[in-house]
């Protein structure tokens, strides 16, 4: 692009404004000094290049603004791109010869003396802008035409000699606008003057493009002079437009509107704030300031654009960033690159009032939380950005413009219209930030005053203003103290719910006694039916929550429902029954209990306090109801009187056994459960004699570090009043009930080092140690239908209906095991006792497991005597385990079973007979066995050893058996050792007989078909 746009060739132009002059001045000192031309040059390349690099826009519309405001109307400002380059015309006063003497000289601004708050122009170097895009500039207006050129220029300083070095060294940087000439060119229609500016290359015109691009809501904002910006590029026409509306301004950009609330404020400034500023800046003695913010329909504030530079304006955009969600348009002292502003008293100053205009324009929106977005933000890296963000939160913070709570609502459940002066000050309002999630926490405002609206709360920008947050625990307080009907305090919750349950620990709240109590956790809400008035709850110490007052709330924060069950797990109930005393009035007490007990479905073993619950007995007296007993029952026929009281009639009849068994008093045997009991002696269950049980349990567990642990504890309580004549009785009464009878039968484990180990019930323990069953300890009887080989030793007992599992488990013998072996030793060693042979035997070896340690060795033992048996010292007896040692002269032989025979004289501390006596007998011939014995004994060895003479021990004998061979010298005696051997000793004899006689061998082979194997 060469040419400029519209341009009339008139032919040459006169001089109207006085060029001729204004060159040959310039020209004259250029010449005299060449660092003239050097400075101005240099001046013009470092704005071109420099502070005005991206301007050219900006500085036209300002040169437009003011001179519309020279005119005392609004103006209009045509910016043309076109082929032959850039065409910028406004409306307003001409240019005149004292604007053309400004446009060539640098620093010297024509408009020193217009109205300094009318005029944006005040630097006088701002037209130096077009050089960063254009060689040459034409304007035309009224008077003519004038213009500026890099050719004019060079032909210019041409013919002076001492300029021409410093013209070769700069080429094209010579100073182009300080030499005016007269120009051809007309103004477009409409307008009063026009910049002409023929596009420089393409990198100029991509520029120009891209600030034509740029402009938007900003510039008509800044520059309020002007009402209309009309853009033309490649045939589009865009028409932006600013249009006054009270307050207001509305910025048009085609089809686009935007409402802008603005704010400004002007006034003098005290000569002191401009003694450090330049003679011409002092001159200007005022400062001006406007805010404006984009709003909606409802006059809510909108986003900025984001198109809108976050510079501050002054009032054309800065270098200057700024985090306000404003335009911010302020008169500050700027540097001579207009890109920055200059630090000092006066800035401060000017950026202050930025700052109060600002705050007012927030002040004044609706009430709306989104006005709180227009809060200063908390951090500011810049400092214009921080002095005036502080100057408005100092401002914001005082003045009354926070949206006050309304603790009643409208008809339709809307707030109702915010009545005018109903604003608070954010160093005063207060929030209550725990409440946020409840339904209605603007309830809380009859009790807090300055309350900000809930639907504000949670801003952060609540805190950058100074808003103290109140902890809602604080409010509650102030609620304890208030006088309310329960009904306003079911308000108050419902307002409430949904609120943080932490904060709300410390509510209060109405009880039906008319008491208010801090805290829902251990209240309890009114239930339909519930067998308790005020005044028996008070006596227990329950909490009921006036039913005017209930609310879900409550419940959410720990109140219970009021069902029997759950008051009687109240610690109030327990202690209450605990600390009951002759002084209270235990008729209410027991009344009251009784009463929840029978709505409910409680029991003693579920609340073992209510064992304690004071009732009256028989004679009037009171007593714990686990002391009385239920006229009539199983229980008043076994226990001792003395201990176990009838319970008083009338108490019967008014609640019925159920009830009265419910809270402990006896039918039968109580019963108590717990789980993971120590086994240390620490836990005590008010059993008797429970540490003896323990120790003994201990006594019988593998030894650990970690003391045992009892899984699970099921004792039968009230053992200890059992008539002594009376056991059978109880125990058909423990048989009859399944828990007791599983109490007493067991089994109960404990857990030692990880294993779980069997141990005696409680229950059976007690009975086998304390019981007494015709008037012997049940140990020392047996069961009638017990093993017989325990008839010499133990008493038969005959317990109809009680099972033989129950007997063993209180000690009563049942039948032969190793747990007797201590027992039966020393029953076998007491010579009163009659045992046969074969029971001695089958007693012994049915002991024969058991632990040696266990048993305390006995001093006599009692042998075979025939079919009978005597006792004898246990020195002389001596344990055999094969009959051929009956053969020898042994004092006290206790023939055993070979399988039992070691044990057993392991657990009588007895000697085995080979280990007493050298019975090795002396060599003999080697013999076949006949075969007609193999069809008897098909395990019978092959030979033995024959003799004629069989002496053992210097005892003659008819057989023997040493080795695993069998020496025999008789028939009998081969007969007895092949079978022995074989293992067949029950066919000895038959074996005799075909040793006599061979042939019946078959037949008696035969027989034995019916013989054990």
């Amino acid at each position: 692009m060469t040419a400029a746009g519209p341009v009339a060739a008139t032919g040459p132009a006169d001089d109207p404004y006085g060029t001729a002059a204004l060159r040959s001045a310039v020209l004259a000192a250029w010449a005299a000094s060449p660092a003239r031309f050097r400075e101005d040059a240099n001046a013009e390349e470092d704005l071109a290049r420099g502070g005005y690099r991206d301007r050219v826009l900006v500085e036209l519309a300002q040169n437009a603004a003011d001179a519309a405001a020279r005119s005392g109307e609004r103006g209009r400002l045509l910016l043309r791109l076109a082929d032959d380059g850039l065409v910028a015309a406004n409306t307003g006063v001409p240019l005149d010869r004292a604007g053309v003497e400004a446009l060539s000289a640098l620093r010297a601004s024509a408009k020193r003396d217009h109205d300094p708050l009318s005029t944006a122009g005040r630097f006088g170097v701002g037209f130096a802008a077009v050089r960063a895009v254009a060689d040459e500039v034409r304007v035309a207006s009224g008077a003519g035409a004038v213009g500026w050129s890099l050719a004019a220029t060079r032909a210019a300083v041409a013919d002076v000699p001492a300029l021409a070095g410093e013209v070769a060294r700069r080429g094209d940087a010579l100073p182009v606008l300080r030499l005016p000439a007269p120009a051809v060119a007309t103004v477009p229609d409409g307008y009063a003057t026009a910049v002409f500016l023929p596009l420089r290359d393409g990198a100029a015109e991509a520029l120009v493009r891209s600030l034509l691009a740029a402009l938007g809501d900003a510039l008509l904002l800044s520059l309020p002079a002007l009402s209309e910006v009309v853009v033309e590029a490649d045939g589009v026409r865009r028409v932006l437009s600013a249009e006054p509306d009270g307050d207001d301004v509305v910025i048009r950009d085609d089809d686009r509107a935007t409402r802008w609330r603005r704010v400004s404020a002007r006034g003098p400034l005290d000569a002191s704030l401009l003694s450090d500023r330049p003679v011409e800046e002092r001159a200007r003695a005022v400062w001006a300031v406007t805010v404006a913010v984009p709003v909606d329909e409802a006059d809510r504030p909108t986003p900025l654009p984001e198109d809108l530079p976050r510079m501050l304006h002054a009032p054309t955009p800065t270098d200057e960033p700024l985090s306000l969600p404003a335009l911010v348009i302020a008169s500050v002292p700027l540097e001579p690159t207009r890109r920055r502003s200059a630090p000092g008293p006066l800035r401060d100053f000017v950026l202050d009032r930025a700052g109060d205009a600002y705050a007012g324009l927030v002040a004044g929106l609706p009430a709306d939380r989104t006005v709180l977005d227009l809060v200063p933000p908390a951090l500011a890296v810049e400092p214009v950005d921080a002095r005036i963000g502080a100057a408005a939160l100092e401002r914001l913070s005082t003045a009354p413009w926070l949206l006050a709570a309304r603790s009643s609502e409208g008809r339709s459940g809307e707030p109702p219209d915010d009545p005018p002066g109903d604003r608070l000050r954010p160093d005063t309002a207060v929030t209550v930030p725990a409440a946020r999630g409840a339904s209605r926490p603007a309830v809380l405002a009859e009790v807090v005053a300055d309350l900000v609206d809930p639907a504000w709360w949670g801003h952060p920008a609540l805190r950058r203003l100074g808003v103290a947050e109140l902890d809602l625990a604080e409010v509650l307080d102030v609620l304890a103290s208030r006088q309310a009907a329960p009904a306003w305090w079911r308000g108050l919750y419902a307002a409430l719910d949904g609120a943080d349950p932490e904060a709300l620990a410390g509510l209060p709240v109405p009880l039906a006694d008319g008491r208010v109590v801090r805290g829902a956790r251990g209240t309890f809400l009114p239930s339909n039916g519930l067998p308790l008035p005020p005044e028996a709850a008070r006596l227990l110490g329950l909490r009921l929550v006036d039913p005017a007052a209930a609310h879900v709330l409550l419940a959410r924060l720990g109140a219970d429902e009021a069902d029997p069950g759950r008051l009687l797990g109240a610690p109030s109930v327990v202690a209450a029954v605990a600390a009951a005393g002759p002084d209270d009035d235990l008729e209410t007490l027991a009344a009251s209990v009784l009463g929840l007990v029978a709505a409910g479905a409680a029991r003693a073993q579920e609340h073992p306090w209510l064992a304690e619950l004071p009732l009256r007995d028989a004679d009037g007296e009171p007593a714990p109801a686990g002391e009385l007993v239920l006229p009539g029952s199983a229980a008043a026929q076994v226990f001792d009187p003395e201990a176990a009281v009838p319970v008083a009639a009338d108490l019967v009849s008014r609640w019925g056994v159920e009830v009265l068994t419910r809270v402990g008093v006896l039918a039968t045997f109580g019963l108590l459960r717990d789980a993971d009991v120590p086994l240390d002696g620490t836990a005590e269950h008010d059993l008797d004699d429970e540490a003896s049980w323990v120790d003994d349990v201990r006594r019988g567990l593998p030894l650990d570090t970690v003391p045992p642990v009892l899984a699970e504890l099921a004792a039968v309580r009230d053992l200890d009043v059992v008539r002594a004549d009376a056991w059978p009785q109880a125990l058909r009464m423990l048989e009859a009930d399944p828990a007791l009878r599983a109490a007493v039968v067991g089994p109960a484990f404990a857990l030692v080092a990880g294993r779980r180990v069997a141990v005696p019930t409680y229950a059976g323990w007690w009975i086998a140690r304390h019981a007494r069953l015709d008037a012997r300890p049940p140990n020392t009887l047996r069961a009638a239908d017990s093993d017989q080989a325990l008839a010499g030793l133990y008493d038969a007992v005959e317990l109809p209906g009680v099972s033989a599992a129950l007997l063993a488990a209180v000690g009563v013998r049942t039948a032969l095991g190793p747990e007797l072996a201590a027992d039966l030793v020393a029953r076998l060693a007491d010579p009163e006792h009659e045992v046969s042979a074969v029971s001695l035997v089958r007693l012994l070896v049915a002991v024969a497991g058991a632990d040696p340690e266990a048993v305390p060795p006995p001093e006599a033992v009692r042998v075979p005597d025939g079919d009978r048996t005597r006792v004898v010292p246990a020195s002389d007896a001596v344990v055999v385990d094969a009959p051929y040692w009956l053969q020898l002269d042994l004092p006290a032989p206790l023939p055993l079973p070979a399988s039992a025979a070691p044990a057993v004289a392991d657990l009588l501390d007895l000697p085995m007979a080979s280990e007493v006596v050298d019975a090795a007998p002396p060599p003999g011939d080697h013999a076949a066995v006949p075969t007609s014995v193999s069809g008897l004994l098909p395990a019978a060895p092959r030979d033995y050893v024959e003799h004629d003479e069989l002496l053992v021990a210097g005892r003659e004998v008819d057989w023997w058996v040493h080795g695993g061979e069998v020496h025999a010298a008789t028939l009998e005696g081969l007969a007895r050792g092949l079978a022995w051997v074989a293992g067949r000793w029950d066919a000895r004899f038959a074996v005799a007989e075909v040793l006599r006689d061979p042939a019946r061998g078959p037949a008696l082979a035969a027989e034995e078909l019916w013989s054990p194997s």
